[in-house]
């Protein structure tokens, strides 16, 4: 048995009921086994892989707090520091009923590889909670976030670990949780990204996650003498990834048909009109089905399926799992091309493997959506050093970076000769990075 299959065996037996994260720890591995084999000896005797697949530290505590009826409510709450071998712990907060310690570690063992490959001294961490922000007034929101914050602080700093926003997180949990944090620590200092622009934020932070998927997109297609001018394409979710990546796809010629969120699709033949959408998502906090209601030509169709209408380009920016192998058929089929991760790992390792057997050019989130958090360390660097950018310049540095990780990644795919192999090239672009961190500070 090889070294990467004895390490995958020890994760699941010692790692039970852990299912998102024995999948992302086997994808990595998989990729990772034509490096580990070429320099076994060394790897086994440092026991680099089991040092890579555990949590550095793992914090888990309650959350109690009192919503508008005045009942106590109680939740958990969770912080994965998983490797901290190039730089403080970076990684988003999620707050949403889902939330588990499995689909955290998961979340920060793809965050490992994500921030190594933005170039940037980051290292990956993940956290958050079950708790649901949706249908909770201002605050009750506050309430939890302050309660959060309170056990939270405890553990992270500007120099330690700084949490962002994800699923269920934006500008109003982040603002929450930085006052929080300010009133318990007695420090203004950028222990949190995303913040708003009037304390410490960085313009283009909203955008960036969704914009740096389409840079992506840009970069793979220009490499196979492609653009995404006049292509039709489907964007599942309608959260912040979504929304930014429908826009900046629409600003370079392509036209985006359809949406989805967790209760169905809508579909416009015309192309998505995206101010309806920012209106019923980021104002009104409603469901997509509206959308039908308020755009002549439009149709919402309720439950899974946004992958049977025909594209060019799909990429998946809601959850995890979304993508799954009777979508990925149905897409090969219809004649689909371009495949590239807004979300993280929402492509099953089944579908990932058919798309790319069928001539898919396929990116993997942890490459594809890493503008977000190249942004959120160009905030940090802007906090440490007391100013802020313009747009245009983090635009242009967001840019930079993610043509910077399309280069690596196919780089590192060729001197495997596993060329347009993007999943392999980005596992083994980010591992080469870490693994020599973790070699240079010894056995920690």
């Amino acid at each position: 048995m090889s070294y990467t299959e004895e390490v995958y065996e020890r994760v699941v037996a010692q790692n039970p009921g852990e299912p998102e994260f024995h999948q992302a720890v086997k994808e990595v591995l998989d990729s990772l086994k034509v490096v580990i084999d070429k320099n076994e000896e060394e790897y086994r005797k440092l026991s680099i892989l089991e040092r890579l697949v555990e949590p550095e530290r793992i914090v888990s505590f309650r959350v109690p707090w009192v919503d508008d009826k005045g009942n106590v409510q109680i939740n958990k709450g969770y912080r994965v520091q998983f490797n901290s071998a190039i730089g403080p712990y970076k990684g988003g907060l999620r707050f949403h009923p889902s939330v588990n310690q499995s689909i955290l570690k998961f979340l920060g063992f793809e965050q490992i590889f994500k921030n190594s490959l933005t170039g940037l001294p980051i290292g990956g961490g993940k956290g958050g909670s079950n708790f649901d922000p949706k249908g909770k007034s201002d605050r009750e929101v506050m309430a939890f976030c302050q309660s959060f914050m309170t056990e939270l602080c405890k553990y992270i700093g500007a120099d330690t670990d700084v949490p962002a926003g994800d699923i269920g997180v934006g500008g109003r949990e982040i603002g929450y949780l930085f006052g929080q944090y300010k009133r318990i620590r007695g420090l203004y200092e950028g222990v949190l990204t995303g913040k708003g622009l009037t304390y410490g934020g960085s313009l283009i932070r909203t955008q960036a996650t969704g914009y740096g998927v389409v840079y992506m997109l840009n970069e793979i297609m220009k490499a196979h003498k492609d653009s995404p001018e006049g292509k039709t394409a489907v964007v599942t979710g309608s959260g912040n990834v979504a929304i930014y990546a429908v826009e900046k796809l629409t600003q370079l010629g392509g036209k985006v048909v359809a949406m989805n969120d967790s209760n169905g699709y809508i579909y416009d033949p015309n192309g998505i009109n995206l101010d309806v959408v920012k209106d019923i998502k980021e104002v009104k906090r409603g469901r997509i089905k509206e959308y039908a209601d308020r755009v002549p030509g439009s149709t919402y169709t309720e439950g899974k399926g946004i992958w049977n209408i025909k594209c060019d380009i799909y990429l998946p920016c809601a959850t995890q799992n979304e993508l799954d192998i009777d979508g990925a058929k149905t897409l090969v089929a219809n004649g689909c091309k371009y495949i590239v991760e807004g979300a993280n790992m929402p492509t099953t390792l089944e579908a990932t493997t058919y798309v790319m057997e069928n001539g898919v050019l396929f990116m993997p989130g942890k490459a594809a959506n890493a503008g977000g958090v190249a942004t959120s360390a160009l905030e940090m660097s802007q906090n440490s050093m007391r100013l802020s950018w313009t747009a245009e310049e983090v635009d242009e540095k967001l840019h930079n970076i993610m043509k910077d990780i399309f280069k690596k990644v196919d780089d590192a795919a060729k001197r495997y000769d596993m060329p347009e192999n993007y999943v392999v090239g980005a596992n083994i672009a980010g591992f080469e990075k870490v693994v020599d961190a973790m070699k240079a500070q010894g056995i920690v």
